[in-house]
């Protein structure tokens, strides 16, 4: 439960994020996206919203199945910073490579989350008072 609050907290203050640092979310997209400053702010809401919903357990395994189609529908972001490393002279460019596999070990840490879990004895007993 803890590492869910972990990631939970994480995603909303990273959907928070991109309305704070919007600049630095438009640097990081790849120029071939439209709306870039709309598909910044979309993806906040999404991240904040899911963020929340994974504290939910009646919606917890819909927003870590949300999380991660927002994992990989920015992981273009990723690879073009890897590409691209004379853009963001701020990172190392072993961090922005790094970067890459840290994305799908968070997607697979997420992937955690949409399995079904058992219910404990008190909470099938209170299901069915």
């Amino acid at each position: 439960m803890f590492l869910k609050w972990i990631l939970a907290i994480g995603f909303v203050l990273a959907g928070i994020n991109h309305f704070i640092n919007t600049q630095f979310y438009l640097k990081i997209m790849p120029p071939v996206l439209p709306a870039p400053v709309f598909l910044i702010y979309l993806s906040g809401v999404f991240e904040i919203i899911l963020g929340v919903m994974l504290l939910i357990p009646k919606f917890s395994r819909i927003a870590a199945w949300g999380l991660i189609a927002l994992l990989v529908a920015v992981f273009p972001a990723n690879i073009y910073m890897a590409m691209n490393t004379r853009l963001f002279t701020e990172f190392s460019p072993a961090a922005l490579y790094l970067r890459l596999p840290m994305q799908i070990a968070l997607i697979v840490l997420v992937f955690w989350f949409t399995k079904r879990r058992k219910e404990t004895e008190s909470e099938k007993l209170n299901f069915n008072k």
